[in-house]
């Protein structure tokens, strides 16, 4: 596990938009290393992306139809990473979908204290 830490309690310190934006953050580096064909990024990125998925997942607060919406993201994670070039067209929308949650997690940090100026 590359997230021993996250997985020992921090992650479910956070709330879901912080979540999903370390998602995002990981699915991003997949998508550079894809876009530059560097296997090597690419399959650590992946890994770390799909494990920071299933943290999620199994983050107890998240039940019902969020928990749906967040196993469905990760499917469709993995296949724009490996089902071909068929789902590649989509990149642009799943960049857009992270980014929403990158934007909320940084207003909250600015509105909270929490970042760094």
């Amino acid at each position: 596990m590359r997230h021993a830490g996250l997985a020992e309690g921090r992650w479910t310190g956070m709330s879901l938009v912080e979540q999903m934006a370390h998602v995002g953050s990981e699915v991003e580096r997949s998508i550079r290393a894809r876009e530059r064909g560097n296997a090597d990024r690419l399959e650590g990125a992946f890994e770390r992306a799909l494990e920071l998925f299933d943290l999620t997942v199994s983050d107890v607060r998240w039940r019902g139809p969020r928990r749906r919406e967040l196993a469905r993201a990760r499917e469709e994670f993995r296949e724009l990473i490996h089902g071909g070039e068929d789902a590649w067209p989509s990149t642009e929308r799943v960049r857009a979908y992270y980014l929403q949650f990158a934007v909320a997690a940084r207003g909250r940090e600015s509105t909270t204290g929490g970042g760094q100026a």
